[in-house]
């Protein structure tokens, strides 16, 4: 079983950036595909981005660009830089781990989601 605790989630402006992390806890260091998920407001959960123990990456078009997911192996951390935000950004994003690294697969395990807030 793994927990994950996401954190750095706020307000801000438009054309600014956050940065969120979630550090994934369990009995051995998380070699599991992990990522990041986003609900906006009357909108269902959608993937952002996601990424292996060995760095691969796969990003959803709408942040191409702007949001940058790295991890830690060693911490068991992902992160996520948000760049250039904008007010559709505007979301809860979810921590999210074991998964294949495909933007349409469903993870075994979420973060209870941190609220991202971008005003114009």
């Amino acid at each position: 079983q793994w927990q994950l605790a996401e954190s750095g989630g706020g307000s801000v402006q438009a054309g600014g950036s956050l940065s969120l992390s979630c550090a994934a806890s369990g009995r051995t260091v998380n070699t599991a595909v992990m990522g990041w998920f986003r609900q906006a407001p009357g909108e269902e959960r959608e993937p952002v981005a996601v990424i292996s123990w060995t760095a691969d990456t796969e990003y959803v078009d709408f942040v191409k660009g702007r949001f940058i997911i790295t991890r830690d192996n060693a911490k068991s951390t992902v992160y996520l830089q948000m760049n250039s935000l904008r007010p559709e950004d505007t979301a809860v994003y979810y921590c999210v781990s074991h998964m294949d690294l495909r933007l349409d697969a469903r993870p075994k395990f979420w973060g209870q989601g941190i609220l991202v807030t971008v005003s114009s």
